[in-house]
C-alpha cells in the first residue's frame, strides 16, 4: 500500500497516511478538520543487490572478471599488437625503398 502525503488548506500542516490505492482517501485534516489536498511526492524505491548502481561497475578491485571481459581484453591486446607489427613493417619497407632509391 502506498504512502500518501496531504496538506491542509486551512492550517497548512502536512500529514502522511498509508492508504489503499482504491481508497477511501483522507478528506479532512486530522488536526483542524479543514479540507486537505493530496501532494505529489517522489516514490520511495530502493534497488538492492549488485549491478543496479553506476558505482558497482566503477571499481574492478577484488571482483572477478567474467569470461566476456577477459575475451574483450584479449582482443584489445591482440589488436594493439597487430597494429604495432603493421607499423613496424611499414617503417622497415619505407627504409628499404629509400635505400634502393639512393643506390640508383
Amino acid at each position: 500500500m502506498p504512502l500518501y502525503e496531504y496538506q491542509c488548506t486551512k492550517c497548512k500542516r502536512r500529514t502522511e497516511k498509508i492508504e489503499s490505492v482504491h481508497g477511501p482517501h483522507l478528506k479532512k485534516c486530522p488536526h483542524c478538520g479543514g479540507k486537505v489536498e493530496r501532494l505529489q511526492s517522489a516514490p520511495a524505491i530502493q534497488f538492492k543487490g549488485s549491478g543496479w548502481y553506476v558505482t558497482d561497475y566503477a571499481g574492478k578491485s577484488g571482483g572477478k572478471e567474467s569470461p566476456a571481459e577477459k575475451t574483450d581484453k584479449a582482443e584489445k591486446t591482440e589488436s594493439k599488437e597487430a597494429a604495432k607489427e603493421t607499423a613496424a613493417k611499414e617503417a622497415k619497407d619505407s627504409k628499404e625503398k629509400k635505400a634502393e632509391k639512393k643506390k640508383n
